[in-house]
């Protein structure tokens, strides 16, 4: 299905700065086509994204074939860029690799964390318990990235942490569509507290296999939350 969008739907969704950046175009396109605002095959319009978020074309034609890379538009002759069907196989395969990569992550900082570093995750962990009710699940979303960030670099290995930054730069608008599930914030914490449990105790196995079924539970929720809204073309947020 092909559509275009006038200027009231490209209207923002919530407060853009003149000036808008690069990275933060990407990150409110790549949402709203993840959530179905943008349905496959909707035609990206450089002219009204550049109105909408005041700036010029080139930085959204940088945020545009940003968006090709991800694997969310495709750039089409005498079409320009539309949206991309999202493929469920090649999200969960993405998923799956990001698991292992997590995996990695969570077993060397096991093993590598200093006494205070298990202290300050811990702490952390213990700071989101009230951020895990639905009103506050933008908090939450914004806590479970520092969250994970925190065991990439206690693996203290550079080139690991900076594959793992890359692939979910990737999955970053598919795994946020989780905390729009109902009480998913609730499931994130308790595995998290698996986590934490297994890095504090120096557990590497077991903080590894932690982080890899709360990797593929984020995956089933949010390829499921994905193909429901692209078969119902609705938006998940309120205009």
């Amino acid at each position: 299905m092909s559509s275009s969008h006038s200027d009231e739907n490209l209207s923002p969704r919530r407060s853009l700065r003149t000036g808008q950046a690069v990275d933060d175009m990407v990150a409110v396109l790549s949402e709203e086509i993840v959530s179905g605002q943008w349905p496959p095959g909707s035609r990206l319009p450089a002219q009204h994204i550049a109105r909408r978020f005041s700036v010029s074309r080139t930085p959204v034609r940088e945020a545009l074939s940003q968006l090709c890379a991800m694997g969310l538009a495709e750039s089409r002759p005498h079409r320009g860029v539309i949206t991309a069907q999202i493929s469920q196989s090649g999200l969960l395969a993405m998923f799956e690799a990001m698991a292992e990569l997590e995996a990695c992550c969570a077993r060397l900082s096991a093993q590598r964390m200093t006494l205070a570093e298990r202290h300050q995750l811990s702490a952390m962990h213990e700071g989101s318990r009230d951020l895990r009710i639905s009103t506050r699940s933008n908090e939450y979303a914004a806590f479970n990235d520092e969250f994970h960030s925190f065991i990439y670099q206690g693996s203290k290995s550079d080139y690991l942490i900076e594959l793992t930054l890359s692939t979910r730069a990737r999955l970053a608008p598919f795994r946020h569509t989780q905390f729009r599930v109902a009480r998913r914030p609730e499931h994130s914490f308790a595995e998290h507290s698996e986590i934490v449990a297994a890095i504090s105790a120096g557990h590497a196995e077991r903080a590894a296999e932690a982080v890899r079924q709360h990797v593929l539970a984020v995956a089933h929720v949010s390829s499921d939350y994905v193909a429901a809204r692209s078969r119902s073309g609705e938006s998940p947020c309120p205009d």
